[in-house]
């Protein structure tokens, strides 16, 4: 292995090609979506200065997290392995077994967020901008969530490419909203008046980083991302994957940070406070509260566009590990593996939760905060760092105070929940 990798270091850089450009978007896609849209009302809510703070943590944690979870794949000496199947082969089978359970909390979480966004997005939009009253919100949540849901039945190459072709307008618009709502910013909330105290910055920042993690997170893509890089690649995926993960990171940061920036400064926090209350999406919220038409229609559209496309990403993963924590369990009983009534126990068994949480109506920030962020955080940022000094593979990585870091922040995603259980 450490000839190998001696041999990937020693070798000039491949060209960028349309395909690399192809990947950089599509996991530029799977992270948008619903984070983003409800990172501005956590990570604004504070003010100015822990917002700034976040920015120079997240770029970082983005990108070096994800490129050891792409190493971690691409460590299997089983060419074309999955993530649980490289777990099964560095720790063993009930390890990998325990993993597939992460992965599948991991994600699951998240689409059920996605329930819950989308029928509060729609819900404000025909209240607020089409005038009209409520619908029942069990009607309206089984109506959004069967659409989405045949979309997916329907065939997943074609939904993987209306999703790859929503990016571009979705970061177009991003960037236009953002720009747009500059005449609106008070900078006031940039004196140094208005920093918190030491114990409130740190307080915020520790509950906010689970939202970090999960607002920039695309780990559901990162293991067949991997294995399309050593199919494509060889020897040279690791240098080929670091660099596109790297333009990723760089094109969320960008992106996205402008865009809660632009969100935080135009808004007060009490604004911020009445979306967390309402559960609202900020392009919602924003909508709500400017009387321009254009906002008003423009920022729900936006905000039904990016969890629409990041839902479909994320389902893909949800399924594939529910499909696999059955087939495992089947297996160990003994038992015939029938793949396509699985997949049907599984769509039924979506539908159901989704719909059963989007009646409800949880608080999106407190799921993300309990649920997604730590739970990412335990398969995102540990596992490989973990990997890193348990499997030979990956011996060279060894050392490097990134893996420190990465380590780091990954503890305190999940100690956040803390927080959440006792405060």
């Amino acid at each position: 292995m450490q000839t190998k990798t001696a041999t990937v270091s020693a070798a000039p850089k491949s060209r960028w090609t349309a395909q690399d450009t192809t990947w950089v978007l599509s996991l530029f896609g799977t992270a948008v979506g619903a984070g983003i849209l409800f990172l501005p009302i956590n990570a604004g809510m504070s003010g100015f200065w822990p917002l700034l703070a976040m920015t120079v943590l997240v770029g970082p944690m983005t990108y070096l997290a994800h490129r050891g979870l792409a190493r971690f794949v691409l460590s299997s000496s089983k060419p074309g392995s999955d993530i649980t199947e490289v777990v099964e082969e560095h720790f063993g089978v009930n390890a990998g077994k325990l993993i597939t359970l992460l992965y599948f909390f991991a994600i699951y979480p998240i689409v059920l967020i996605y329930g819950v966004g989308i029928t509060n997005t729609v819900d404000s939009f025909m209240v607020n901008q089409l005038g009209m009253e409520s619908m029942p919100r069990a009607l309206l949540s089984i109506v959004l969530i069967l659409g989405m849901m045949s979309v997916m039945i329907a065939g997943e190459k074609l939904m993987l490419k209306v999703t790859q072709f929503l990016v571009y307008p979705l970061v177009a618009i991003l960037l236009f909203m953002s720009i747009y709502l500059i005449p609106e910013w008070n900078l006031a909330a940039v004196s140094m008046d208005t920093m918190p105290s030491l114990g409130d910055f740190a307080v915020t920042l520790w509950i906010t980083i689970p939202v970090l993690v999960f607002s920039f997170n695309h780990s559901p893509i990162i293991s067949a991302f991997s294995q399309a890089q050593a199919r494509d690649h060889g020897v040279h995926a690791e240098e080929k994957a670091s660099r596109i993960l790297s333009r990723a990171a760089l094109m969320l940061l960008g992106f996205v940070m402008f865009f809660v920036f632009s969100c935080v400064l135009s808004l007060t926090p009490e604004d911020l406070a009445a979306a967390k209350k309402a559960n609202l999406a900020i392009l919602s919220y924003l909508a709500n509260k400017h009387e321009n038409p254009f906002i008003s229609y423009l920022g729900p559209i936006v905000a039904f566009v990016a969890i629409v496309s990041s839902f479909f990403g994320h389902y893909l993963g949800a399924r594939e590990g529910l499909n696999g924590l059955v087939s495992k369990q089947l297996k160990s009983f003994g038992m015939q593996v029938n793949e396509k009534k699985i997949d049907k126990f599984t769509v039924v068994f979506m539908i159901a939760t989704i719909w059963s949480v989007a009646t409800i109506n949880p608080s999106i920030l407190g799921m993300i905060e309990t649920l997604g962020g730590p739970i990412i955080a335990t398969i995102l940022f540990l596992m490989p760092m973990y990997a890193v000094h348990k499997v030979p593979a990956l011996k060279q990585y060894k050392g490097a105070m990134s893996n420190v870091f990465v380590t780091l922040m990954g503890l305190i995603a999940i100690s956040a929940i803390l927080y959440g259980l006792f405060f």
